[in-house]
């Protein structure tokens, strides 16, 4: 434990609670132990609750280890305990050891110690108090040492790992990593304020409004018959459209969800289409969203997961996850606002600054990056504006994200529907004016290819190692070169989530290069700015003091969050959804739904009982004037 000598203090810890989708955790237990001294807390759930603080120091003399520390934070939170000083997750650092390579056992506790072989329980029994945990109390006396037993085992196993893991960790990097696991569970703890009312009366009316859907949307394009999407009438409205489409190698038009949604944001006109085909593909839409008791959309974050160290929300759980359209069921309480802000270009800046292209920083700096772009290589005029060229402007935005994605020519192609001669001129403009930037981007992936790795500013790691697919490298030169832009990305916005938190932020998740944050309608302009501000140091810290801006979007009670690209879907649907029901219909529903759960029915009262207050002044989600 040399390189752990700065602490006084170093405590393993493992919890142990109950946690049905969309709730916030029930604590059952936890168990705690010292390293050097040795000393051992093993707590239930009515101890815990008398407790002030964590049993344990927390201060930045004694370091915290755990586990996906986040799932232990959750438990701090629910509990009113302060944070940590200092964290190591050995889930984040084991996902920094092995991020590239192949992992047998997969990526939790069971298979970081096998991967380390190191003695780990067996998964069937795990899986056990694992379901025994998830049933929740009341539990007899043996399945409360069968818990705390199990949570102790956790926690051994959890210093053997320390033991085997800690030659490789960098230590300031880790707790930099592990400082995000706390604002992690502070974003869960939080969620996202959803309109009960309204997702109850859609769900109740999804079957109903799908079959509407199609009839009512088609109108408007004329591509299905019945319910089944036909090629052929979609190629004939492209083609009336003028709206060039990526193709597959087959010669048939790309139907994939993924070209839909960048098809809708460079061609508005399909935008609906793509919700509607979205919409029919999602039977489950709203029984996978996950909303507590409380009207809070809660999920796991999964921090880390992605190989750029983004974070993996389930889809089908989050509600920024789905179609656009059906953001608008996120709603402030009544008094509270809330606001998205998400990073200006933040990839553009972020390959710019760290290249030091001069080129490409003043054409961000220009305030349109993309019209900046088509300028300097004179592919329009000097005096070119949105308006008068906003054609040249797609095409040469699609060139610039393509190379931050690290997207080759025919995936460029494909994208603007235009030939493979077109994309690779698009790329080549791109190469000659900035010609910095590639040579940075280069350099990064052979350092790559010689190294074995490849690293954001603050120990990010992608790892390049044997393929497990016949024996072909484990590394792909465009996945390298969109690595640094993304990964650093990523880290910037940890950054900035932390910052958020710890200056007591009301933030409520994390969305891709943006946040969402929350606060009373009177505080809303001040906790903007304070927010804007965190973004920006964070910007700075990434990149060498280069600065981003985060635009604002700030939307107030009674008002709803309103994606624009979504906004007609959503104007349908609620439209073919018909009137909200009557209160009295409303708490009957309610009741129906939870049961006898008693909990539930006073939260969801309380949240009808504020609800109706302005209930009068809107009409399917419109505030009165």
């Amino acid at each position: 434990m040399n390189d752990l000598a700065g602490f006084e203090e170093i405590w393993c810890v493992d919890t142990e609670y109950s946690a049905p989708t969309g709730h916030r955790p029930k604590p059952i237990c936890l168990v705690a132990r010292e390293l050097r001294s040795g000393q051992q807390l093993r707590l239930w759930e009515d101890q815990l609750a008398q407790l002030q603080a964590a049993p344990f120091r927390t201060d930045d003399r004694s370091l915290v280890v755990a586990y996906a520390a986040a799932a232990e934070f959750s438990v701090f939170h629910v509990l009113g305990w302060p944070a940590p000083q200092r964290t190591l997750d050995l889930f984040f650092e084991f996902r920094a050891l092995t991020n590239g390579l192949y992992t047998p056992s997969g990526c939790g506790l069971l298979g970081a110690l096998v991967y380390h072989g190191l003695p780990a329980m067996e998964g069937a029994e795990k899986d056990e108090m694992r379901q025994l945990a998830i049933r929740g109390g009341p539990f007899t006396d043996s399945e409360r040492r069968a818990l705390l037993d199990y949570c102790d085992e956790d926690v051994i196993a959890l210093t053997r790992l320390l033991t085997a893991m800690l030659p490789k960790i960098d230590l300031p990097r880790a707790l930099l990593r592990g400082r995000y696991a706390w604002a992690v569970a502070a974003m869960e703890h939080r969620g996202i304020p959803i309109d009960v009312e309204m997702f109850q009366h859609l769900r109740g009316q999804w079957h109903s409004v799908q079959s509407q859907l199609v009839a009512e949307v088609d109108q408007r394009y004329g591509v299905y018959e019945g319910t089944t999407f036909k090629r052929d009438r979609f190629a004939r409205f492209l083609i009336l459209r003028d709206i060039p489409w990526p193709m597959l190698e087959t010669g048939q038009l790309d139907l994939s969800d993924d070209t839909f949604r960048s098809q809708a944001k460079a061609y508005p006109a399909v935008a609906e289409l793509r919700e509607l085909r979205c919409a029919l593909g999602q039977m489950r839409l709203f029984e996978d969203l996950a909303i507590g008791p409380d009207g809070r959309n809660r999920m796991c974050i999964a921090p880390f997961r992605a190989k750029t160290g983004r974070n993996q929300p389930s889809n089908a759980k989050f509600i920024f996850g789905p179609s656009r359209w059906l953001r608008s069921l996120i709603r402030p309480e009544p008094g509270m606002a809330v606001a998205y802000l998400d990073f200006v270009s933040q990839e553009i800046a972020v390959g710019a600054a760290l290249s030091g292209d001069e080129a490409m920083l003043e054409a961000y700096r220009s305030g349109d990056f993309y019209l900046a772009f088509a300028r300097q290589a004179r592919a329009v005029p000097a005096e070119a504006t949105k308006t008068t060229h906003g054609e040249e402007r797609s095409l040469f935005k699609a060139a610039a994200l393509a190379v931050m994605y690290g997207m080759g020519p025919e995936s460029l192609a494909q994208k603007i529907g235009r030939p493979t001669a077109t994309a690779v001129e698009l790329l080549s403009l791109h190469k000659r004016t900035y010609p910095t930037f590639w040579q940075w981007s280069q350099a990064a992936v052979d350092r790559a290819m010689l190294t074995g790795e490849i690293q954001t500013v603050f120990g990010w790691p992608l790892r390049i190692g044997p393929s497990t697919d016949n024996n072909r490298p484990g590394a792909n030169p465009r996945a390298l070169s969109n690595f640094p832009v993304q990964a650093n990305a990523a880290e910037m916005l940890r950054l900035a989530c932390c910052l958020l938190v710890e200056r007591g932020i009301g933030l409520c998740a994390p969305i891709h290069d943006a946040v969402l944050v929350e606060g009373p309608v009177a505080e809303i302009e001040d906790i903007v700015s304070q927010t804007q501000a965190a973004m920006a140091e964070a910007s700075r810290a990434v990149l060498r003091g280069f600065e981003i801006n985060a635009d604002a979007k700030i939307v107030r009670w009674p008002d709803r969050y309103v994606d624009d690209a979504g906004a007609d879907f959503w104007a349908t649907v609620i439209r073919l959804a018909g009137p909200m029901p009557s209160i009295r219909q409303l708490a009957e529903s309610v009741q129906q739904s939870c049961g006898s759960d008693s909990t539930i029915l006073r939260n969801r009262a309380g949240l009808i009982e504020k609800s109706l207050s302005g209930l009068s002044l809107i009409s399917m989600g419109c505030s009165s004037p």
